[in-house]
């Protein structure tokens, strides 16, 4: 498998039987998300993993409390293995991390916050389908509108 490192953007083969093992980029040193999933994102750590990625950047911010969150989280989870290396996937728990919900304006939940190059251009609010957000991806991961 091929993944892309969000901080440098260097492409960094790694085998599909290391899959979920530690990783490093081979150029930066950054560790790489070799398990396929969402990374967690806090927050004192949402900066240097999202605004500073230089793949784009698909956050989903959520709470343990919220049906639909825990609804959704499927869909997030299959979304961060089908783009892996192109699109990092991260969650934000915003009852442990009040201040990055606050400084995006988020006041309902789920919300799917897109960003490339470290600026947001995209929200979704609510539990929304696959294809609705695969639509919203695939300008920020392909640079083409959707078909």
């Amino acid at each position: 498998m091929e993944l892309r490192c969000p901080w440098c953007g260097t492409v960094n083969r790694i085998p599909e039987t290391r899959a979920g093992s530690p990783a490093r980029c081979g150029r930066c040193g950054q560790p790489l998300a070799t398990t396929l999933t969402p990374v967690h994102v806090t927050d004192a750590t949402f900066d240097a993993i999202v605004t500073q990625a230089s793949s784009p950047v698909l956050v989903d911010f959520w709470a343990d409390w919220c049906g639909p969150c825990h609804a959704l989280a499927p869909t997030i989870d299959d979304i961060a293995r089908a783009h892996a290396g192109r699109l990092v996937v991260a969650k934000l728990d915003v009852d442990a991390n009040p201040e990055t919900a606050s400084r995006f304006g988020v006041r309902s939940i789920p919300a799917l916050l897109l960003f490339k190059d470290g600026q947001l251009v995209d929200r979704l609010v609510g539990a929304q389908p696959r294809g609705a957000i695969e639509a919203r991806l695939h300008p920020l991961i392909t640079g083409v509108a959707a078909p």
